[in-house]
């Protein structure tokens, strides 16, 4: 996983509620690639071919690296896909009203930033579609078109292994010196334990 610092471009507005990780990959249904099968039922006509009404098959949204949305981003089932198909396709942050849990977990777990925005961010990203956006996940902040900073919130554990690129295995193996430290430290367990 690479280090996730900052990122700075359009954020592409897809203004529907509760798109569900059937819609961000709908696996089986689709061409069999992640980064195509994204949002397949939206982005794809019946015969096949791209949908040009679709807001991530127009510039200057197409490969934009933030995605804008509204509430309950990546409802439905946990399949981890769903982040992985964004990725495919170049996001490296979301920013929505609100995120299913599972969703949100699988994103910071792989690298994808979820930024959850109150109602006025929202509306003040909204204003200014195109426009770049930059998401600061060290002072975690967002800096809108206009100039206009905004806080956002995220897990300090989750915020530590993005910035390091590293998942929570890697953090776990990274703490074997202090295990073995406090393992010398507090000698061998006694009791207790079966044998």
């Amino acid at each position: 996983m690479e280090a996730f610092t900052v990122v700075r471009g359009p954020a592409a507005p897809l203004m529907l509620p509760d798109i569900n990780t059937d819609v961000l990959y709908p696996g089986r249904n689709g061409k069999g690639d992640l980064a195509l099968d994204a949002f397949g039922p939206l982005r794809y006509l019946p015969d096949g071919s791209e949908n040009p009404s679709f807001v991530l098959n127009q510039d200057p949204f197409r490969g934009a690296p933030i995605l804008l949305t509204a509430q309950n981003f990546g409802c439905g089932s946990s399949r981890e896909h769903a982040v992985w198909a964004l990725q495919g396709n170049g996001f490296q942050a979301v920013i929505a009203l609100s995120f299913a849990d599972i969703f949100r977990g699988n994103a910071l777990k792989n690298g994808l930033l979820p930024v959850a925005v109150d109602e006025s961010v929202h509306t003040r990203l909204l204003s200014a579609p195109g426009s770049a956006v930059t998401v600061d996940l060290e002072a975690q902040e967002l800096t809108l078109a206009d100039g206009t900073g905004a806080s956002f919130v995220i897990d300090p554990f989750a915020r530590y292994c993005l910035l390091n690129g590293i998942d929570e295995l890697q953090f776990l193996l990274g703490q074997e010196e202090a295990v073995a430290a406090y393992e010398r430290r507090m000698g061998p367990l006694s009791g207790g334990i079966p044998s």
